[in-house]
């Protein structure tokens, strides 16, 4: 069978560390500005606010009190992450590469207090058509492409029993899909529409795409039918805020669950080049910035939740791009 392929990163093990890893000196929590607290305490309660991931050490003295061992912070650093007034959820996303267990989401789960919340990516197992079974082997046909039993078992009952009443969106990234399938949305949603309707009930289901033909009419009628969302997905690939927000309707209704993944222009790996370490703002996104704020204000306002998580790889720092995007959304609460 198939295997999901590795990160483009290491991804720690279930904590973190391997066996017989020293374990380094505790992480705790930086000394913030007032201004930043203040911030915190000004933006409305339904947004919440996060990063991808949380195990930097380059995000000392913004986030943690020291240049933590990564493994540490990838094992033990939530804690701090959760004592940060704008820093209210995380997105997992190292489970797209591998699915954790209810112990590992467990661990993370009692490391926050009872309002953080953490969005959780699905297994690249349930969203790729191929995959690899090694780094270089040929593609082949994954057999559990939008198989409901497979993200149930592997996917969703995991994070319900580990993470309580701690869990937000679950967010199923569809990478690039074969023409095959783009050329004809219609199928798309139909089978997309077949494997949400047998997902577990209960959870907040999102669908992140990355072929903007597939965002259409017969798309939203089978999320609006599902009860799932549309996930905002600024990456290279698909339209800026303002504008993917007006086709899917983000802009007048419904919850706004939004990840800021990549700066335009660039791979992955070519931004992780040039943003590492991650300690500062390398190419600000004023547009998809002021985007963002507005349209997580209007929901707020609306009474609907917003969730949205910021990558290093979106302007350089994932903790800087949120306070930024908090003075945004404050400055138009004034306005």
């Amino acid at each position: 069978m198939p295997t999901m392929p590795r990160s483009r990163s290491p991804q720690p093990d279930l904590f973190g560390a391997s066996a017989g890893t020293p374990p380094g000196r505790a992480v705790h929590a930086a000394r913030l500005e007032a201004s930043v607290r203040e911030l915190g305490a000004r933006l409305p309660g339904g947004i919440r606010l996060g990063t991808a991931s949380w195990h930097f050490p380059g995000w000392a003295q913004l986030v943690y009190d020291h240049p933590a061992d990564e493994r540490v912070l990838a094992r033990d650093g939530l804690t701090a992450y959760s004592s940060h007034p704008l820093l209210r959820c995380v997105s997992l996303d190292r489970t797209f590469y591998l699915p954790l267990g209810v112990a590992a989401y467990r661990h993370y789960a009692a490391q926050v207090p009872d309002d953080f919340r953490f969005m959780v990516k699905a297994p690249l197992a349930c969203t790729a058509e191929v995959l690899r079974s090694r780094p270089g082997a040929a593609p082949a046909v994954n057999e559990h492409f939008l198989d409901a039993r497979f993200a149930a078992e592997r996917f969703v009952t995991p994070c319900l029993e580990g993470l309580g009443e701690k869990i937000g969106p679950l967010v199923f990234q569809f990478p690039p899909l074969r023409r095959e399938l783009t050329r004809k949305p219609e199928a798309f949603a139909t089978r997309l529409a077949q494997f949400l309707g047998a997902l577990p009930h209960g959870p907040c289901y999102a669908v992140e795409v990355r072929d903007r033909g597939l965002i259409g009419s017969a798309y939203l009628n089978v999320l609006a039918r599902a009860g799932a969302h549309h996930c905002l997905s600024l990456h290279p690939r698909m339209p800026v805020a303002s504008e993917q927000a007006r086709e899917t309707a983000l802009d007048r209704a419904g919850m706004l669950i939004a990840r800021w993944n990549l700066h335009t222009g660039f791979s992955y790996e070519e931004a992780k080049g040039r943003y590492t370490p991650f300690t500062r703002l390398v190419d600000e996104d004023l547009p998809n910035r002021i985007a963002l704020a507005r349209l997580a204000l209007a929901a707020a306002e609306r009474g609907d939740p917003v969730y949205i998580s910021v990558n290093n790889n979106a302007e350089g720092c994932a903790p800087l791009s949120v306070v930024k995007l908090a003075q945004q959304i404050a400055a138009h609460l004034g306005g």
